[in-house]
């Protein structure tokens, strides 16, 4: 799945010939349909892996505009953000951060996604973003083979 100004599934086989753009982030969006995706799963543990390198900035409204702040952290996408990582949590879905920045606002959203879904923090950076994910699925494997 991919998230910017809007959020849509991506084949697996297309994931590598994605391109970035446009410029905004809709946090929101990509939860709402991460959680549909999930839906049509019937897996105990269900786990959104989030990798951004921006703020929350673009919510899609109820008629299908996609409203763009740019410019700090808007606190209506913020709340609106929040409100939707409450709605994984009651669906029991985890979300695992993958953070690109290290803005301290950027920072203070991300863990309170993580705290608020019980997830996992990771602030990297484009260099070792492959490395963190690897021990967080070795970490995983692990757990599962313990007795």
């Amino acid at each position: 799945m991919l998230f910017h100004d809007s959020a849509e599934e991506v084949p697996l086989s297309q994931l590598a010939r994605v391109r970035v753009g446009p410029c905004h982030t809709n946090t929101r969006e990509g939860l709402r349909l991460a959680q549909r995706i999930l839906g049509r799963h019937r897996k105990d543990m269900k786990q959104v892996v989030m990798i951004t390198d921006g703020k929350p900035s673009a919510l899609t409204e109820s008629d299908g505009r996609i409203y763009r702040n740019p410019f700090g952290l808007d606190a209506r996408v913020v709340a609106l953000t929040l409100k939707e990582v409450a709605n994984c949590r009651r669906q029991g879905i985890m979300v695992n951060t993958y953070m690109l920045a290290r803005d301290r606002d950027l920072v203070a959203f991300v863990k309170k996604v993580t705290e608020m879904c019980r997830g996992k923090a990771y602030f990297t950076t484009p260099y070792s973003l492959g490395q963190f994910v690897l021990m967080d699925y070795q970490e995983g494997a692990d757990r599962q083979l313990r007795p």
